[in-house]
């Protein structure tokens, strides 16, 4: 099941955020620790090309550490990048953020020249409840749905230090499959978009084959070694009563509970990706891409009674002259 979610909040922000850039010197991304690869917005990357940026691995005290350690080295090596981890309540994390845009961009800074900064990142990914940590006052909305915040607000952080706030955006087409799964799992993506049930289970899955002591002494269900996912859930169910009548599991309650856990951190501190692993999925999605796209040319021009460019064989027939 591919996850997709972009609803017309999303694409208004995006229209307005386009208009905005001229003027921003420095775009901090927020991304979620768990899932850096799943987080990072390709339609931000590509509008803001050539801006230096801040990564911002929220969350960083539910993830794995040993495994943060690694995506912030693999964003610390792109040029013009800086990378830093955050947790959830952290208090005073402005100082912090602001030495880093500054050092991202030394031009700027005076009130001649104030340094102009975009926080972005996807829905539910704690956004809001940084910028309330950075002001010291709650002036984002905050929830455990996404999409809470609908339009962008700027917030001064210091007489010459302007930060623009935009709404949590996802990108119009999610292309690596994992990396939907993760989002969905994450709560970036509202619940009518996406089936829980195959989200648990894929989670399940990963986390069989990453993290099988935390998954087993959560839920009380032993060892891991030769069951399969749809076993594992089934067991994890029946461990906390979510049954029907016969004796059976009630998937939907259980899948509900496996999310809710996570998302919470209740299960340990996981990592849903490595760079490594996110570096083969990528590149697989787009290769899979380019060849639905190829598919779909060679069925076009065959409905137009013309050859593929790289089947001449096809090509039609000249006429005798």
């Amino acid at each position: 099941m591919a996850i997709q979610w972009f609803p017309g909040h999303m694409n208004k922000a995006r229209k307005e955020l386009s208009t905005r850039l001229k003027d921003i010197d420095v775009v901090i991304e927020m991304l979620d620790a768990r899932l850096p690869g799943s987080s990072a917005n390709p339609m931000i990357a590509a509008m803001t090309r050539g801006k230096p940026s801040l990564k911002i691995l929220n969350k960083q005290d539910l993830a794995d550490p040993a495994v943060t350690a690694l995506w912030l080295d693999h964003y610390e090596r792109r040029p013009g990048t800086r990378a830093i981890g955050l947790d959830a309540g952290e208090r005073a994390p402005a100082q912090r953020l602001i030495a880093a845009c500054r050092e991202l961009a030394p031009g700027r800074g005076g009130l001649e020249k104030p340094l102009r900064v975009l926080i972005c990142g996807i829905p539910n990914v704690g956004k809001s409840t940084l910028i309330n940590s950075l002001t010291g006052r709650r002036i984002a909305k905050t929830g455990n749905e996404p999409g809470i915040t609908k339009g962008q607000q700027r917030i001064l952080l210091a007489d010459d230090f302007e930060l623009v706030d935009t709404p949590g955006m996802l990108w119009p087409k999610i292309i690596v499959e994992q990396g939907g799964y993760n989002l969905a799992a994450s709560g970036a993506v509202g619940r009518n978009a996406m089936d829980e049930e195959e989200v648990a289970l894929e989670l399940i899955a990963y986390l069989m084959r990453h993290y099988p002591d935390q998954l087993g002494e959560r839920y009380k269900i032993g060892e891991m070694n030769g069951r399969q996912d749809y076993e594992v859930m089934e067991a994890i169910g029946r461990r906390r009563g979510a049954m029907l009548g016969g004796g059976r599991v009630n998937i939907q309650k259980t899948a509900e509970i496996i999310l809710t856990d996570f998302r919470a951190g209740q299960v340990g501190r996981l990592s849903l990706e490595r760079p490594e692993e996110w570096v083969v999925w990528e590149k697989a999605a787009r290769e899979a891409e380019q060849r639905l796209r190829a598919e779909r040319e060679a069925h076009r021009l065959e409905r137009q009674g013309k050859a593929a460019p790289d089947n001449p064989a096809r090509a039609p027939r000249k006429g005798r002259g």
